[in-house]
């Protein structure tokens, strides 16, 4: 039986298929993909909800926001290897598959797979195009200042409507973080878009959460060098395949290559191993094996 997502009336491309309730959540799925446990969300079905978590935090004044994070080979082999990680990864409430291996494995060896990858660098598209329409305010924050100023230039024009309410370069320091959340506070934004680095916009959301007033803080690594063409996205067909990585590596083999020479073997045996209906959802990230830990 699947039940009905309470969401705002939208236009017609916004329409959705409804997953299975889960008891965790407000009305989709969750499995465990790789020991983290993942929404079955598509990318609508992630923009529809994020409009309406906002625009009920903007009605009831709700805050702190809701933390979004992204799940990819990187993510999935850190959160085995480093128990710091692993603990920061865990307060999220929600975590989608940015990752299309991670849509392969819950296709393979769940009965409730993630319906299709929810790629960061799509997803700001996504919500962009909806918050346009209903006058969602945006706060950028990472990058250069350069990429950040380009990104808010390009959001802007390209989805009319759009709120781009503040923005703010990734070269600060700890010192610098009470400062920068009065700031971004000041903007009244309703999503928070954290590009940082990993593990760092992690560590950063967590830290701040509690003191921040919105309606999603979502992390997004490199997104917005996406978004400015800085970065190029791989072939359609490399996308489909799961191979993105492999076109990211030819382009930057130097940057690249021990990142994936050492998670995507361990990303792949997690996959394989920690992958299926989620038995235990006390955290969000399930405690690898003894053997996987560091």
């Amino acid at each position: 039986m699947r039940a009905s997502i309470q969401l705002p009336d939208l236009p017609p491309q916004f329409e959705i298929f409804q997953p299975p309730r889960s008891a965790a959540n407000d009305g989709y799925a969750e499995i465990l993909l790789g020991g983290l446990k993942t929404a079955c969300l598509t990318r609508d079905e992630m923009a529809r909800l994020m409009l309406a978590d906002c625009l009920e935090a903007r009605r009831r004044e709700v805050h702190p926001p809701k933390l979004v994070f992204a799940s990819n080979g990187h993510a999935i082999a850190l959160s085995a290897r480093d128990a710091r990680f692993r603990d920061t990864f865990a307060q999220a409430d929600l975590i989608h598959a940015d990752g299309q291996a991670a849509v392969f494995a819950s296709r393979f060896l769940s009965t409730t797979p993630v319906p299709e990858r929810s790629a960061t660098t799509d997803f700001i598209h996504d919500a962009a195009r909806i918050g346009a329409v209903h006058g969602l305010r945006f706060f950028l924050l990472g990058a250069t200042e350069e990429a950040n100023a380009e990104t808010a230039r390009i959001l802007a024009d390209t989805y009319p409507g759009l709120e781009i309410v503040g923005r703010l370069h990734g070269y600060f320091s700890a010192f610098d973080e009470d400062e920068i959340v009065d700031e971004i506070n000041l903007t009244r934004p309703d999503v928070i878009w954290v590009g940082l680095s990993v593990p760092r916009e992690y560590e950063f959301s967590v830290a701040n959460r509690a003191r921040l007033k919105a309606g999603w803080l979502v992390t997004c690594g490199g997104c917005f060098n996406f978004v400015t063409g800085a970065y190029a996205r791989a072939p359609a067909w490399m996308q489909a395949a799961g191979l993105e990585w492999l076109y990211r590596l030819a382009r930057e083999p130097r940057r690249l290559f021990w990142r994936y020479a050492v998670t995507n073997p361990l990303a792949a045996l997690l996959l394989l191993t920690r992958t299926g209906a989620l038995a235990d959802r006390s955290s969000s990230v399930e405690a690898p094996p003894t053997a996987l830990a560091a």
